[in-house]
């Protein structure tokens, strides 16, 4: 009589992963190769499992940037003390976004995505937007306010670091310098004026500044 034969072994599954080896392999990848070399694909690869394993843990490299925003939103923004004046308070709070995101080389890159936020910074949106309510502002204008505090914030950051790594790797004279370079006075006199300046000063860090102009609009319009 025949013998029932020996189950057959399944293949083997591949290792079991977590979500904070997910995070922290990702984050090695874009530190040292740039948010487009990160794909689920490599991520995969360098953890040693498949695609299909990471789906478990984020459903696409949209979510995975969600989670390296929190990431890094969790381990370098600190919560200040904030100044009791709330026009003061919505300018400290933007200012220690702007700090905390300015620092990180691949996060402006995310930033031109919108609608990607991380929840540990929702305690500074909170804080902008109670601000302005707090200086008599509706809601609905506080949310809009916020809105254009965020969009100077992620556009500096997002022009600045463009700007200097441009800089970094090519040294000849941009577009722009070559084009100042060679102003008609007689077509463009107040440009043809500060020519000569106009590097240097668009290359000081005003950020302060503007955003303390913009804060004085949004509550002057009110």
């Amino acid at each position: 009589m025949p013998q029932p034969s020996a189950p057959r072994k399944s293949p083997g599954r591949p290792p079991r992963i977590s979500r904070a080896e997910v995070v922290t392999t990702a984050r090695r990848i874009v530190d040292a190769e740039g948010v487009e070399r990160l794909t689920m694909r490599r991520l995969a690869a360098e953890i040693g499992s498949t695609p299909m394993a990471l789906y478990h843990h984020v459903r696409n490299k949209e979510e995975l940037l969600v989670l390296l925003l929190d990431d890094y939103a969790a381990r370098t923004l600190q919560r200040p003390e904030l100044p009791d004046r709330p026009r003061e308070r919505v300018v400290a709070a933007a200012a220690a976004i702007h700090e905390a995101l300015a620092a990180c080389p691949w996060i402006v890159e995310v930033l031109t995505a919108d609608d990607l936020m991380s929840t540990s910074a929702l305690w500074f949106v909170e804080q902008i937007v109670d601000g302005l309510v707090a200086c008599g502002l509706p809601s609905e204008r506080a949310v809009h306010g916020y809105r254009a505090i965020w969009y100077y914030t992620a556009g500096e950051i997002v022009v600045r670091t463009t700007a200097a790594r441009r800089r970094k790797d090519d040294d000849r004279p941009t577009y722009r310098e070559r084009v100042f370079a060679d102003l008609d006075p007689g077509e463009l006199p107040r440009l043809a004026e500060v020519a000569d300046l106009w590097a240097p000063l668009t290359a000081e860090d005003t950020y302060l500044d503007g955003l303390r102009a913009m804060v004085d609009g949004l509550l002057t319009a009110r």
